[in-house]
C-alpha cells in the first residue's frame, strides 16, 4: 500500500489535516502580524525591528516553559481528547487576534503569539508520539513522511497567505482576522473526527514543576544513547535550518538582486524540496525504519550549501530588483534552483528518518515526553542559530559565507553523531551498497513478527546475504556468521555495530562456538530477532546443503517460532563461489541483478527440526538460485 493511502483512512486523514492546518494557522496570523507591522502601521524603523525580533521569541518561549508538562499529559491523558482542547485554544486566540488585526492592538498581537507558541508546545509531544499509535510499524516512514510534506507545505503556504491577505487594500485586517478564525474551526472539525488514542501511562503522577520536570524530562531523553543521538540530530537539523533560513530574505534581495517575489521563489524551492524528500522516504527506505538514509542526507545538506557559497553573489546589473520570472531567465539561475531544492530533498531524506527512528525505538509510556524533550532542544538551539547568525552578520560575513559555515558545522556534527552512535553509519553503508549492487523484490515481510522473539533461517548463496537481509528486513535482526566472513576488511565494521554473531566450527575454535550458542540464547531471551544460515557456509554449487543441527540444538533450549526464508537469484553473483568453482575472475557479470527475498509465515518450533526447515527453504527458493 502507498503511502498516499493513508490519507484515504480515518486512523491518520484527520490528524493529517489537523496538525496541517494547525501549522497553517501559526504561520499565516505571524506573517500576517509582521506585514501588519511592517507595512500598515506607520511605525518608526526601530519601533519595526523591536516588534519582527520579539515576535520570534514570543512564540518559541512556551517551548521552554511548557514542553515537560505537555509531554506528561500526553502520557498521561487520552491523546485525541488534548488535541480537541488544543484547537478550542486556537479558535480563542485566533478571536482575540481578529480584534487586535481590526483594532491595530499590537500588545494584544504579541499576547495571541504567545498563545499560538502554548498551543505548537501543546500539540508537539502528541503530533508524533500519536502515529505509532495509530499506524503500523511499515507505515511508520510513510506517515513521517507525510506529516513533513504537509507541515512544510503548511507553513509556505501560510506565510504566503497571511502577507497577501493583509495586504488587501482597505480589507486586510478583516480579511485575516476570517481567514485564521476559519482556518481555527476547520481544524477543530477535522479533529473530532480523530480516532481515540488511549493513554500510554495513565498512571503517571504529574508534575506541575517546569524546572525540576524539564531536568527529568530530559534525563529520560539522554536515557537510551541512540535515541538521544537522533533527538540530537533532530536539534541540529533546526539549528541548520534556522541559520540558512533566516538569511535567505538577505540572500535573495542582495545576492540574486531579486524583489520579494525571488524570496518568495527561494522558499517554495526550499519546502517543495523537504516535501519530495520527506515522500521519497518510504520508496527509498523499503517501508522500514532506515536511518541510513541520516548520513545520506546530512551529506546533501553540506555539498548544496557550500555550492551556494562556490557560486558566489550574483553581479548586479545596475537595474531594479528582478522579479522571480527574471531570475528564472537568468543563465545561472538553474545553478541555484538546483542547490535550493536540493537542500530542501535532503532535509527530508535527514530529519524523517530520525523521527521514524525515535518512535520506533522509545517505548510508548515515554515517548510523548522523549518529543517533549527533543522540542525543548530543538527550542534552545533555534535561540543558539539565531544568535549566531547575528554574530556573523556583525563580523561582517556575507550570505554566502554563512552558508559555508552552516556547510562546515554540518560537517562537525554529523561526523560527532555519526561516532557516537555507528549504527547510523552502518546502515548508510549497507543501504548504499545493497541498493547499489541489487534490485531487491522482497515477498511475504508481513510474515515477519511484528514483535518478540523469533528464528530465522535462510538459505546462504553468497557473502553479500547478511547484508541483503539487514537492508531489507523491517526489524533489526542478530546474524549468526562465519567468523572468517564476519572479519572481511570493510565489512567487519558493518557487522560488528550490527552485534552479528561469529561462530566457527567445533574443530576450528571451540570456544567460539560455545560462545555463540551462548549470545543466540541471550538474544532471543530479550525478545530479539536471531538470523542463521543452518548449511553453515556458503553454497559450493547452488544447492541447497543439508542443514547442520545447530538449529535443533538452539530450539531445544530456546522454543521460540521460526521464520522460514529463501533468497533467489544470487547464485553467480561476484560474491558467491560459482566462479571459484569454475577457476574464474570475479567479474560482476549482472550489475543491478534482480534477487528475491521470501519470507514465509513463522512456524511453531515443536513442529520444526532441521530438516523440516531444509525441505522448506527449498520450496521456497525453488529453482532459481
Amino acid at each position: 500500500m502507498s503511502q498516499f493511502a493513508l490519507l484515504g483512512r480515518r486512523r491518520f486523514a484527520p490528524f493529517f489535516w489537523t496538525q496541517a492546518l494547525g501549522a497553517f494557522n501559526d504561520n499565516a496570523f505571524r506573517s500576517a502580524m509582521v506585514a501588519m507591522v511592517s507595512y500598515k502601521m506607520a511605525l518608526p524603523e526601530g519601533d519595526i525591528s523591536l516588534y519582527n525580533n520579539l515576535a520570534p521569541a514570543l512564540f518559541i518561549l512556551p517551548y521552554f516553559l511548557f514542553s515537560a508538562s505537555a509531554g506528561q499529559l500526553a502520557e498521561r491523558f487520552e491523546k485525541t481528547r488534548i488535541i480537541r482542547y488544543v484547537k478550542l485554544f486556537e479558535i480563542l486566540a485566533m478571536m482575540l487576534a481578529a480584534y487586535g488585526f481590526v483594532a491595530h492592538q499590537l500588545p494584544l498581537l504579541l499576547t495571541v503569539l504567545f498563545m499560538m507558541g502554548m498551543h505548537s508546545t501543546v500539540f508537539g509531544p502528541i503530533k508524533y508520539a500519536i502515529l505509532p499509535q495509530a499506524l503500523k510499524p511499515s507505515e511508520l516512514v510513510g506517515g513521517n513522511g507525510l506529516v513533513e510534506m504537509g507541515t512544510q507545505m503548511a507553513i509556505l503556504i501560510g506565510l504566503i497567505a497571511g502577507v497577501q491577505v493583509m495586504q488587501i487594500a482597505g480589507m486586510g485586517s478583516h480579511y485575516s482576522a476570517a481567514l485564521t478564525i476559519g482556518i481555527a474551526i476547520i481544524g477543530y472539525v477535522a479533529s473530532r473526527l480523530i480516532p481515540l488514542a488511549p493513554a500510554t501511562a495513565p498512571d503517571l503522577k504529574l508534575n506541575w514543576n517546569p524546572v525540576s520536570e524539564t531536568l527529568r524530562v530530559l534525563g529520560i531523553t539522554r536515557e537510551d544513547r541512540a535515541v538521544f543521538n537522533a533527538v540530537l540530530g533532530i536539534s541540529w537539523y533546526w539549528f541548520f535550518g534556522t541559520l540558512v533560513l533566516a538569511h535567505l530574505p538577505m540572500y535573495a534581495r542582495v545576492d540574486l538582486d531579486g524583489d520579494a517575489s525571488v524570496y518568495t521563489l527561494v522558499l517554495v524551492l526550499f519546502s517543495v524540496g523537504t516535501a519530495i524528500g520527506a515522500l521519497m522516504c518510504e520508496k527509498m527506505s523499503g517501508r522500514r525504519v532506515e536511518i541510513g538514509l541520516v548520513p545520506l542526507g546530512a551529506f546533501g545538506l553540506t555539498v548544496f550549501a557550500l555550492d551556494l557559497y562556490l557560486r558566489g553573489p550574483a553581479v548586479l546589473d545596475g537595474h531594479a530588483s528582478r522579479n522571480w520570472m527574471a531570475f528564472l531567465q537568468a543563465s545561472s539561475s538553474w545553478r541555484i534552483v538546483l542547490d535550493l531544492t536540493l537542500i530542501g530533498v535532503f532535509s527530508g531524506f535527514y530529519v524523517v528518518p530520525l523521527f521514524a527512528f525515535v518512535q520506533a525505538r522509545t517505548p510508548s509510556d515515554r515517548l510523548s515526553r522523549v518529543i517533549a524533550g527533543n522540542n525543548i532542544l530543538n527550542a534552545l538551539l533555534i535561540v543558539i542559530a539565531s544568535l549566531f547568525g547575528l554574530m556573523l552578520d556583525r563580523m561582517g560575513f556575507s550570505v554566502p559565507q554563512v552558508f559555508l559555515a552552516a556547510a562546515l558545522l554540518n560537517v562537525v556534527v554529523a561526523v560527532y553523531i555519526f561516532t557516537l552512535v555507528p549504527e547510523f553509519l552502518m546502515r548508510f553503508i549497507t543501504w548504499a551498497l545493497v541498493n547499489t549492487l541489487y534490485r531487491i523484490r522482497v515477498e511475504g515481510m508481513k510474515n515477519l513478527p511484528e514483535e518478540g522473539a523469533a528464528l530465522l533461517v535462510c538459505n546462504h548463496v553468497s557473502f553479500m546475504d547478511p547484508l541483503i537481509l539487514m537492508a531489507n528486513l523491517r526489524r533489526p535482526a542478530r546474524f549468526v556468521m562465519y567468523y572468517k566472513i564476519f572479519n572481511i576488511p570493510l565489512l567487519h565494521f558493518v557487522f560488528k555495530t550490527a552485534k552479528a554473531i561469529p561462530i566457527a566450527g567445533q574443530k576450528e575454535d571451540p570456544a567460539i562456538l560455545h560462545k555463540a550458542f551462548e549470545d543466540v540464547d541471550a538474544a532471543l531471551a530479550k525478545g530479539e530477532l536471531v538470523c542463521i544460515f543452518p548449511e553453515g557456509g556458503l553454497t559450493k554449487d547452488g544447492d541447497i546443503a543439508p542443514f547442520r543441527p545447530g538449529v535443533d540444538k538452539i530450539l531445544e533450549r530456546r522454543p521460540v517460532p521460526v521464520v522460514p526464508m529463501a533468497l533467489r537469484g544470487l547464485w553467480g553473483s561476484v560474491w558467491s563461489r560459482r566462479d571459484s568453482m569454475l577457476h574464474r575472475a570475479r567479474l560482476p557479470r549482472r550489475f543491478r541483478a534482480r534477487v528475491e527475498l521470501v519470507v514465509d509465515a513463522p512456524r511453531p518450533a515443536a513442529d520444526v527440526d532441521a530438516a523440516v526447515l531444509q525441505d522448506h527453504v527449498q520450496a521456497l527458493r525453488g529453482d532459481r538460485a
